[in-house]
């Protein structure tokens, strides 16, 4: 065992001599990384086209464009495509120049074509008509009931 206990000072004694000696060691240095050829292309992109408003005047001629091509046989999107539009801008067009059909409102237009589909259409306008007059109803039987009790 005393060989052991003189073993570790003398141990200790070398490792911190052969760090002294060694001599401090540099890093090298590297030359900057080329930048990727991918990185320069997307510095070169050219920007996104600037948006274009469109005058009322332009809007309805290229819907009545789209219109007459349709009717000619030529397929919807083609149609669009030639106008130089998109999809989206000619369906939000074709809604914002018919303000009458929106919600709420009665398409004063002939019923659609098929027995089924027109019996559908007029029940369900009768329907609407109904429900109107069963709520008044309902109102007046209610204002009167309150009436009655003292509640108003």
């Amino acid at each position: 065992m005393a060989d052991e206990s003189n073993a570790g000072p003398v141990a200790a004694a070398a490792v911190v001599t052969d760090t002294e000696m060694k001599p401090p060691t540099t890093k090298k240095r590297r030359s900057p990384r080329p930048q990727k050829a991918s990185a320069e292309p997307a510095q070169t992109k050219t920007p996104a086209a600037k948006r274009r408003g469109y005058t009322e005047q332009e809007k309805s001629e290229r819907l009545k464009q789209i219109e007459t091509q349709v009717s000619e046989g030529s397929t919807l999107k083609d149609a669009i495509k030639s106008a130089g539009i998109s999809e989206q801008t000619y369906y939000h067009w074709k809604s914002a120049a018919k303000p009458g059909e929106q919600k709420g409102t009665k398409n004063p237009g002939p019923l659609p074509a098929g027995d089924d589909l027109a019996a559908l259409v007029e029940l369900e306008e009768e329907n609407q008509r109904l429900r109107k007059l069963l709520a008044e109803k309902l109102r007046a039987e209610n204002a009167e009931l309150r009436k009655r009790l003292g509640l108003d």
